[in-house]
This record gives C-alpha cells, structure tokens and sequence, in this order.
C-alpha cells in the first residue's frame, strides 16, 4: 500500500492505494483538507503529515508519492519554482522537510515528488484513457495548462527536469506568461486567461457559465480565443512527438463536447498525416489521475 498526495493551493488531497489481486492500482480511501492560508511550507507539511498519518493508520504504508504543481529539477528533490507558492518553497528539499514533518507524527517511510502534471499522465497510463499506450500527451486545463508526456512508456523529464511544459509552448502573440515567457498556451487557453477576458467584457468569468453561452458573439470571442490556444498547442505536440492520443483533463475539461471543439479547431493547424492520426479524449479519472500518479512514482 502507497499513499498518493495532490498538493493543490486550495485543496490537500490524499489516497491510500493499493493493487488488486490482479496488480491493478484501486484507491482505497481518500481524505482531504484544505490548503492553509498563505500557503506557507511547516503548515502545509503539518497538513500532509496530519493526512498520512489518517491513511496509514493501521496499515503499512511502503511510501508516499506527492504530486507538486511546479517545476522540479533533475533529481525530483528541489523544487524550482511554484509559481502559486510563497517563494520559500523555491530550492526547497521537499522529500527531506516532508521526512522530518512525518518523524514528528512517528512515521518513517520513503518520500518520492512529481511534477502534477506528470503525476496525471501516470495515473491516466495506469488506469484511465491511456492504459493500452506506449506514447501518449495529457494537459490538464485549469488555473493554469499543466502537461505529461510519457514516451516508449517512459516520463519524460528532460535534461534538466523541465520537459513536457506543452503549457508554455509559444502559440500566438506577446502578452506575459506567469512563467516569464510570453505568448504562451496557458495565457490564452487556461481559466484565469479566459476568466480576464470575459470579465472585460463584462461577461460570467465562471467557465462553465461561460461555456453554457456558446453562441452568443461575446461569449464566442473569449472562447474562441481558449480554444485556439489550446488547438495550437495539441498540433504543436502531435508534430513534435506524433502520439498515440493526446488525453485533457482539469476542470474545463468537463465542459461538454469540448474534446471535439479543440480537435476540430486543431485540424487547420496540423500537416496532411498529422489529421488523420490525432486521437484526442477527455481523461476517464479526473482528479483522481493525478493520486494515483503520485501514488505509483
């Protein structure tokens, strides 16, 4: 039995997963809390450890995976910047700090971290949409555009630990990216992006609501917008990597028929045999994906 973590900034969420008689990972019971105020590194920890200690007890737990949302380096110990985090959690060791907070609560078990992204991209590989793939993208679309990219059945990672950011691919125009870059996939096509947008133009910022009034000009000129961002960023991938299927998940994700919307506004952008081999699905897991991810790293 592993316990996965899914550390978000509003939400701390936990599940203790174990195999079943055939090998499958099944979650067996999940428990959450809210993110603390300020987000600040011994109270989060404290909250982490006060979530493992609920899942492991009674149980032996063999380790605890956490799915980070930020960039990691090589060596999955440091993070290197959590943009919706106090800066304290830049460079930190969180397998070491996480081990000390555990110690405290009397547990002693190994302590492994992802980016949350690839976090989902393992979970949906293990048991969701891309269970029968070697090579396969997820973008979560949310708050921001996360992205996981497992190739021959591998994560890629790169030389640095950053690759698989399809979020930050350059897709139109010059406006500023939270990252630093700018013209970016998540400044067009993620929620606060198209949130801005409809909020200039004095229109519902919820998505779903948003997404409801699909027809109206207005409402097609933000996402209109989203969708193109989005388009660009899955050919952008299917040129680069040619995958079997390219899986959405997050919370947008769920509008209605938008997995079609995106292929079908993606279609201008690919080359002649890129059209014919573009799989794009709505991830079957949801939120869990990404416990389950963290679970099995």
């Amino acid at each position: 039995m592993r316990i996965g973590i899914d550390l978000g900034g509003h939400t701390i969420t936990a599940a203790r997963v174990s195999r079943d008689d055939s090998g499958r990972p099944v979650i067996e019971l999940v428990a959450e809390a809210q993110t603390p105020l300020g987000r600040g590194v011994p109270h989060v920890l404290s909250v982490i450890a006060g979530l493992v200690a609920d899942l492991s007890a009674g149980h032996e737990a063999e380790g605890v995976g956490l799915a980070v949302p930020g960039a990691l380096d090589a060596l999955r110990r440091h993070t290197k910047r959590m943009s919706n985090f106090p800066k304290e959690w830049d460079c930190l060791d969180i397998p070491d700090a996480l081990s000390r907070a555990l110690a405290g609560r009397g547990l002693s078990m190994p302590v492994r971290i992802e980016n949350d992204a690839n976090c989902y991209a393992l979970g949906e590989g293990a048991v969701g949409e891309a269970a029968a793939l070697s090579d396969y993208v997820v973008f979560t679309m949310g708050t921001g555009i996360g992205c996981g990219i497992v190739i021959g059945g591998r994560l890629l990672t790169g030389a640095h630990g950053l690759a698989a950011e399809g979020g930050h691919v350059v897709v139109n125009g010059n406006a500023p990216c939270g990252c630093g870059g700018m013209g970016h996939a998540e400044t067009l096509a993620a929620a606060d992006g198209t949130q801005r947008r409809a909020e200039a133009k004095g229109l519902p910022s919820d998505f779903r609501s948003l997404w409801a009034m699909r027809g109206d000009p207005g409402a097609d000129l933000v996402l209109n917008a989203t969708i193109d961002g989005m388009a660009r960023a899955v050919a952008t991938v299917c040129h680069l990597l040619d995958p079997d299927a390219i899986i959405i998940g997050g919370g947008m994700s769920r509008a209605p028929g938008i997995a079609r919307v995106i292929k079908e506004a993606a279609m201008p952008y690919l080359g002649l045999p890129y059209k014919e081999t573009l799989d794009l699905r709505v991830s079957s897991l949801g939120s869990d994906a990404a416990l389950y991810g963290a679970a099995l790293i």
